[in-house]
């Protein structure tokens, strides 16, 4: 029987569980870090990104199907309004993505799960980026 990530823990477990989740993370974080493509939103975050790499960590186990991590240790979260202070257009989300890609690219994912996986995280990307814009708009 094939896998559909996205069912139960598919995706949890084809990300390598809480271990490959903390390698992607890590991985996110240090392109985030050193991509010059990703200078505008690594200044939106603290110079100490430990509790950041957390939330990322926390966030993805739960949205992957894993054991819900985040709301316990950080409360409920709408991933739009956790952004809403941050001015994300095009060029931030497409940052973020580059970061996250290359950072997909190395872990030992199937490549199908890979795409998907990029797929799908265009989506909460992109409504940051929606919502920043019509705030910004006043709407």
């Amino acid at each position: 029987m094939a896998v559909v990530y996205g069912d139960d823990d598919a995706s949890f477990q084809a990300a390598g569980g809480q271990a490959g989740i903390k390698r992607l993370v890590d991985r996110f974080y240090d392109y985030m870090d050193i991509l010059p493509e990703a200078a505008a939103i690594r200044a939106m975050h603290p110079g100490d990104l430990e509790v950041t790499r957390d939330k990322l960590y926390c966030f993805l186990c739960g949205w992957l199907g894993g054991e819900k991590l985040f709301a316990p240790k950080y409360g409920p979260i709408m991933i739009p309004r956790a952004h809403e202070h941050l001015d994300i257009a095009e060029p931030e989300r497409d940052a973020w993505l580059l970061c996250m890609e290359k950072a997909v690219a190395e872990q030992p994912y199937a490549e199908d799960f890979k795409a998907y996986l990029m797929r799908e995280l265009f989506v909460p990307a992109e409504r940051c980026r929606i919502f920043s814009q019509r705030r910004i708009e006043g709407e």
